[in-house]
């Protein structure tokens, strides 16, 4: 059956046979070196070769001047210097039967003056970009013959390189702040009718193919609808691309929703769990029916149902599965061996690309080994030693990765959970509204053990005599931890969001005090922002809401607490709390040295992170035969533990029950510990 799937049948993009239909669209995960593709950057990108894949493109928004420097991690494909690392990269993917394009831009307003070699920010007019921040200069005819000029060089590097293809990002970054009326207030050839702002996009592909020749795929990304009142509307993106073909400069398109030039408007962009899969899939497959050129499309089409529903009704040629394939590098090769099953989901949490604008690099919630292909597995491997007793004690994130990476090495699994079902914390924020899809974690996890046989322990609270009797080698605590409400005077008095997600009732007027940053906070006030009879004011010591949060999430909250009526007052710190006539009032201490702020409600919820629930472990420590220590100069060497391998039982603790943290440092624990048991 696998061989009748339509995502597993060739296409032939010019010069080019795919084996399949499932590709990797450019994307820049900044794990560039100094700007050129290193060791890391190309391993990440061979996982999905290896795992199948029939194309992978790299290099999202490489940038292809010194006038447009980096600011998300890109390349740099500006200097002669990309060249060996390109020839490395492609003899590194076509071992494995994959293509690979790199994408190539000029950022144009979308970058900083303050940064590579301090050139001023150009664009077709002096329109800032509210996301960077830069005030523009207007390009003049020297600029744009210079600029076109760059690109020619950088599409012809990536052809002595070995690549299959280049393509041209036009949605959003240079050639498309010519065409959009909302960037280019020009009155000469470059401005006005829809015929002059397409004018700069054609001669730089003109260039771009005088310098490629004939025999290299060109592709272009280019928008089909900005999504706001004073944008390009489909119409307008159909026909520009119209002429652009008539000119015969392209070998495909593929195809971008909305804008990118402001937080709100890229979290729309790059639709996070909030949104609908594949939401712009039929609007792809009504610009495929005006095109003679073929489409790719990628925007949350995360499952195969999907991508093989845009495939086999004609909506796009090729589907773009990106951020699914950030999830799982295998996602063909199981395919093909009748293991859809298997595939570990995107659930569209967004952690990879709030990572790059945020701590700079992307990784996948709950896939640790993404970004880290130069010394994480993505596929365990059976160990050559003896097979061991392995007990792990907590059924969150933690005890779950544990539980797989421990079965997938070969080893005997006890796993106790306290509880009747699996996903500790995950659970609970699942319950947040639209972070519904949290719950396709706990699942995929659940399929996984029972698929390699771990031996599941339900409803027991493990204590050190029901430890013992297993007579393991190694125990695991992963027991996570509690809500920390009460660090303040008076903080008893608080409830915690779990009260909250867990099915409390509240009414009136209830605080959610957020000294944390995360998910949990913001989850928890739009929750209650959507329930009757309850007023939400949410207050935090930081300048804004959700400070810990990238581009693509925290807009999502604010837009719902704009809707729902959710208060919000930063800079504030929490000091202390009273019980005052059946309600509660709070001191808030101003984080600027202000006046103090007293507020009263009926209900506080305090988000402080979580403390450890590590009391089996504190009891275990002594019998243990390391004392419950774990070696970090190992760990961070992929080396086993030298515990191991002494008489008695090994102890570490994973997760939460070392310290309050996320989903993805919970899981990379056990992975980066039990990968080498």
């Amino acid at each position: 059956m696998a061989k009748l799937d339509p995502l597993l049948q060739p296409f032939q993009l010019k010069n080019l046979t795919l084996k399949n239909r499932i590709v990797s669209t450019p994307h820049a995960p900044a794990y560039a070196d100094d700007g050129m593709p290193g060791e890391r950057y190309q391993r990440y990108h061979e996982e999905k070769a290896k795992g199948g894949l029939a194309m992978t493109m790299f290099g999202g928004s490489s940038c292809v001047g010194p006038d447009s420097p980096s600011v998300f991690g890109q390349l740099y494909v500006g200097h002669d210097k990309v060249i060996p690392y390109f020839e490395e990269f492609s003899e590194r993917i076509h071992k494995h039967d994959c293509k690979l394009i790199c994408q190539i831009s000029h950022l144009g307003r979308r970058t900083v003056w303050n940064n590579g070699d301090w050139f001023p920010v150009i664009a077709p007019s002096r329109v800032r970009e509210p996301a960077h921040r830069g005030f523009p200069k207007e390009m003049d005819r020297t600029d744009i013959k210079r600029v076109i000029g760059y690109y020619a060089a950088a599409a012809l590097r990536c052809k002595q390189g070995g690549l299959d293809g280049v393509e041209v990002l036009s949605h959003g970054h240079l050639l498309g702040q010519f065409l959009t009326p909302y960037s280019n207030f020009r009155t000469d050839a470059y401005g006005g009718s829809l015929e002059n702002r397409v004018r700069f996009s054609i001669e730089t592909l003109t260039a771009v193919r005088e310098a490629v020749g004939d025999d290299f795929v060109i592709g272009l990304r280019a928008g089909m609808d900005s999504g706001s009142d004073d944008g390009l509307t489909p119409e307008e993106n159909l026909a520009a691309l119209r002429l652009i073909e008539n000119e015969g400069l392209l070998d495909y398109v593929s195809l971008n929703f909305g804008r990118i030039d402001s937080d709100y408007g890229l979290s729309q962009h790059l639709p996070s769990m909030w949104s609908k899969l594949a939401p712009w899939l039929v609007l792809a497959g009504s610009f495929k029916q005006e095109l003679n050129m073929p489409v790719i499309h990628a925007c949350r089409i995360n499952d195969l149902s999907n991508a093989r529903h845009g495939i086999e009704s004609a909506l796009i040629d090729l589907v773009g599965m990106t951020r699914a394939h950030i999830a799982d590098p295998n996602i063909v090769n199981k395919l093909k061996a009748g293991n859809e099953h298997r595939i570990r989901p995107c659930v569209g949490a967004s952690y990879c690309i709030d990572r790059i604008y945020g701590e700079g690099e992307a990784f996948c919630l709950h896939n640790t080994a993404t970004g880290r292909e130069t010394t994480m597995p993505q596929t365990v491997t059976k160990t050559d030693n003896a097979r061991k007793k392995i007990v792990i004690v907590g059924g969150g994130p933690a005890g779950l990765e544990a539980a797989r990476v421990c079965a997938m090495r070969g080893h005997e699994i006890v796993l106790f959970e306290a509880s009747g079902k699996l996903g500790g914390q995950l659970v609970l924020a699942a319950r947040a509204s639209w972070r519904k899809d949290l719950i396709g974690i706990v699942d995929w996890y659940t399929n996984e053990i029972n698929e390699l046989g771990v031996n599941v322990r339900w409803n027991i609270f493990a204590d050190a005599d029901v430890i013992a009797a297993e007579k393991a080698d190694i125990v695991i605590i992963a027991t996570g931890g509690i809500p920390d409400t009460d660090y303040v005077q008076g903080g008893d008095l608080a409830v915690s969001v779990w009260d909250v997600l867990s099915g409390g009732e509240f009414k009136g007027d209830v605080l959610i005090y957020d000294d944390n940053g995360q998910h949990q906070g913001p989850s928890c006030a739009d929750f209650l922002s959507q329930q009757e009879n309850v007023n939400v004011e949410f207050v935090t010591p930081d300048r804004h809401a959700a400070a810990e949060m990238g581009s693509t999430s925290f807009p999502i909250y604010m837009q719902r607490f704009y809707e729902n009526g959710v208060r919000v007052t930063p800079d504030h710190r929490l000091t202390q709390v009273k019980r005052n006539n059946g309600r509660l009032t709070l001191t808030f201490a101003n984080e600027y040295g202000a006046k103090e702020l007293e507020k009263t409600v009926d209900h506080l919820v305090v988000e402080h992170g979580t403390l450890p629930m590590d009391e089996l472990f504190q009891a275990l420590k002594s019998q243990s035969n390391n004392n419950g220590v774990t070696d970090y100069d190992a760990v961070m060497h992929g080396h086993s533990q030298p515990s191991d391998e002494q008489d008695g039982f090994s102890l570490y603790k994973v997760g939460d029950a070392v310290s309050s943290r996320n989903v993805h440092a919970a899981i990379y624990d056990s992975l980066r510990l039990c990968k080498d048991f």
